[in-house]
This record gives C-alpha cells, sequence and structure tokens, in this order.
C-alpha cells in the first residue's frame, strides 16, 4: 500500500476493462489519477470509477477526455491533467483496439485507425509527458501491448499484431532513449483477458475452451493481475528495470503451437 503516494498517473482508456483495473491499482497504492476516455458512451463509467476511487482510496482523480491519437487532443488532454494534478509522473498507456478483419478483407481504414490507437498513441502521449519528466528527472512509461508483441496469436487481425510488436519495440526504443533521465519505460503484455473488448470472441464456449486449454495454467488472466503487474513497474521496485516487456500470460509465448490451439479463421471472426 502506498507505493505510489501523491504520484500522479494517466491512464489512457481508463474507463474500462484492463484501463480500469490499472486505475484501480494505481490508485490504492496511493496515486492520483487522471481517466481518459473518448466516447460520450464511456463518460459515464469514467466518472463513477472516478468517484469510487477517490472515496474509497482518498485520493485525487479527475476524468479527461481525448482521442490519443491525435496530437491536438493528446495536448489539450495532458494540459488539464497538469493544471488539476501536477505534471504527469506515471503514464500507462492502455488504450487500444481489436476490429477482427481477415486479411485479404481487411480495409485501409481499419488498418489506419489501429495503428493510430495502438502505436501513433504512445508516441504522442509518451513524447509529451516526457518533457516534464526529463526536467524532473523521474518518470514511468508503461505500454499495455499483448501477446501478439511476440507471437502469432490469431490468423484474422494482422493489423492488430503487427501494431502491437510495433508498440512492444517503440518501448524498447524509448528506454534506451530516456533511460538516461531517469525515465523507466516498459510493457506489460496480456494473454487473452475476458473483458467487454473480448466479449462476442469468448461468448463462444468452443472458442473459450481452446483458449483455455491452449494456455500452460489453463485459465484466463484477469485485469486485475495486469494491473498489479502496472503497479509494479511503476513503483520504486522496478527502478532497474527498463526496456523490458512483462508478459502475463501463463507461459502462452513460451509455449510451442500445436495445431490444436488454433481456431479456423471463419470460428474466430464469429
Amino acid at each position: 500500500m502506498n507505493r505510489l503516494a501523491n504520484r500522479t498517473a494517466l491512464v489512457t482508456g481508463g474507463s474500462r476493462g484492463i484501463g480500469e483495473a490499472i486505475v484501480r491499482r494505481l490508485a490504492e497504492e496511493g496515486a492520483n489519477v487522471a481517466i481518459n476516455y473518448t466516447s460520450p458512451g464511456s463518460f459515464e463509467k469514467a466518472n463513477a470509477l472516478r468517484q469510487q476511487v477517490e472515496e474509497q482510496f482518498q485520493i485525487k482523480a479527475m476524468v479527461v477526455k481525448g482521442n490519443v491519437g491525435i496530437k491536438q487532443e493528446v495536448d489539450q488532454m495532458i494540459d488539464e491533467v497538469e493544471k488539476e494534478l501536477g505534471s504527469v509522473e506515471i503514464l500507462v498507456n492502455n488504450a487500444g483496439i481489436n476490429p477482427f478483419e481477415p486479411f485479404l478483407s481487411l480495409s485501409e481504414e481499419t488498418w489506419d485507425k489501429t495503428y493510430q490507437t495502438n502505436v501513433k498513441s504512445i508516441f504522442l502521449t509518451s513524447q509529451r509527458v516526457a518533457k516534464n519528466m526529463i526536467q524532473k528527472k523521474y518518470g514511468k512509461i508503461i505500454n499495455i501491448t499483448s501477446t501478439a508483441s511476440t507471437v502469432v496469436t490469431s490468423p484474422v487481425v494482422p493489423h492488430y499484431i503487427s501494431s502491437k510488436a510495433a508498440a512492444a519495440h517503440l518501448t524498447r526504443a524509448l528506454a534506451i532513449e530516456l533511460g538516461k533521465y531517469n525515465i523507466n519505460v516498459n510493457a506489460v503484455g496480456p494473454s487473452t483477458i475476458a473483458t467487454d473488448m473480448c466479449e462476442d470472441y469468448l461468448a463462444d464456449p468452443e472458442i473459450l475452451e481452446k483458449e483455455i486449454e491452449a494456455n500452460p495454467m489453463k485459465r484466463l488472466g484477469t485485469e486485475k493481475q495486469i494491473g498489479d503487474a502496472a503497479v509494479f513497474l511503476a513503483s520504486d521496485e522496478a527502478m532497474q528495470v527498463n526496456g523490458h516487456l512483462l508478459m502475463v500470460d501463463g507461459g502462452l509465448t513460451v509455449k510451442a503451437a500445436q495445431p490444436e490451439d488454433h481456431m479456423d479463421h471463419e470460428a474466430a471472426i464469429r
């Protein structure tokens, strides 16, 4: 408890799923948290979360709107956070999308939107907050990637897989460039987690069973486990951890794939 007392954190895509869990764990450890949201529908969830963590953990929290793939909105968002909570010391780049479209029918629009959300957002937010982190000689940047950062997880999301691999390598590049300023840049790679983003996918009992069976731990991960990993990387306990991709996947990415691990194309996009 209180490993992050009085630190200022910003979580992109923080209103639900993994982002929500990360917000809760950062707040539990004493950080003041800005919860980023984009759509009007996510505002209600973000604001409810803000109220809950403020009351439960006695910290300061705020909600802040912004499409993190657009520079103008990122600048405005971080201006608001700095004005209310102070300069961002912990940045968690959690916002991400995973539209299921096979390669041969994949649209240019989906490709561009995926890279804008999953990769460009990390560039824009990290570049902006790093400037103040350099002045303070302190900062933690944590990117939420995926098992898809290291292995091909599905044959129908080449845009998602390649974007997450790019995010992982961007993490390493930033770690090298920013490390001399006492800024740690790391990533967390979850395996499949039953969030609302995966709700339709995991609604098929056969797919759910195959996902569980393919994992060496014979279970899915949880949002809280990703929050726990983010807290560790944000804490002083991880001061010498830099440029690392922390896989929270039950050992999935170190297991050689077997034919029965894979779903056919049609089942995966139902």
